[in-house]
């Protein structure tokens, strides 16, 4: 199915992408970070230059666990999200360590109008984005689960975070990943068209984040859906796309919109 998918990505699908950062600006993009208000872009921290949506700290004194994400304006639910990426420069000073050429892309993460001021996280499924650091393996891709748990071969999957099995990329080269999201049911995080890792039934749960509101962290409910972003966590990245190939909709061949991609039906957009 992935290989199937990623030859249709390349092919007959390409136009059917949705551009989420159209180059020029943050249109339909709402930053969130800990400490202040929703659309509070402290020190400019995401921002437009050349093309790029950039991460950069030349406007904070030292980092002090100002983590950032910035959230696209639609949720979604079956799709593939991809984001072409590279790391760049030296860590704010205060970054922890293991923050160091360390970003992510969050799926089926809660709106962030319920994120609590002070939020560190949203509830999300974290696809890690990792830089190699010139001293051995360091994959990306990687699954972090602030708020969450998945399952793996059967069985309720609780560490926070677990390794792909990607390649290390080291420099300032870049990196397209893609992240194949089928609503409740499976998550496949790809890289080069090979699926480097996998897990099925995200759900609320666990740790690793904090001052939730506790009505929001319902653990144990499936995440069938929800926002996506992007992370500011210290250290600076831009990213040169961020695109969107939306699995679900109208699956009658009739009809004038269907596409045969699609895997999940939504027939009330049938257009004939």
């Amino acid at each position: 199915m992935a290989l199937l998918l990623a030859t249709l990505c390349v092919g007959q699908t390409k136009k059917n992408w949705l551009q989420l950062f159209n180059g020029k600006n943050l249109k339909g993009w709402s930053p969130k970070i800990t400490g202040y208000a929703l659309n509070e872009n402290f020190g400019n921290t995401f921002r437009v230059r050349d093309g790029m949506l950039q991460v950069r700290y030349d406007g904070y004194d030292e980092f002090k666990e100002r983590f950032g994400h910035i959230f696209y304006k639609n949720p979604y639910s079956y799709y593939v999200i991809a984001a072409e990426y590279r790391f760049v420069g030296d860590q704010v000073k205060g970054g922890p360590g293991w923050a160091t050429k360390n970003s992510g892309i969050m799926v089926h993460g809660q709106d962030p109008a319920t994120m609590g001021k002070d939020q560190d996280f949203p509830i999300s499924i974290e696809v890690q984005l990792l830089g190699g650091l010139g001293k051995g393996p360091r994959t990306t891709a990687n699954l972090c689960t602030p708020g969450t748990n998945v399952v793996r071969d059967g069985k309720l999957f609780t560490p926070h975070c677990v390794t792909s099995k990607s390649k290390t990329y080291d420099g300032e080269q870049w990196v397209r990943v893609e992240v194949k999201v089928l609503g409740d049911e499976r998550v496949e995080h790809i890289i080069d068209g090979e699926v480097v890792l996998s897990y099925e039934k995200p759900q609320i749960g666990g740790g690793s984040v904090s001052k939730f509101d506790p009505a929001v962290k319902v653990d144990g409910k499936l995440l069938t859906g929800g926002s996506i972003s992007l992370q500011s966590e210290s250290h600076p990245v831009d990213f040169r796309k961020v695109e969107l190939l939306d699995l679900e909709g109208c699956m009658d061949a009739k009809a004038k919109n269907f596409k045969p991609y699609f895997v999940k039906a939504a027939n009330g957009r049938c257009k004939y």
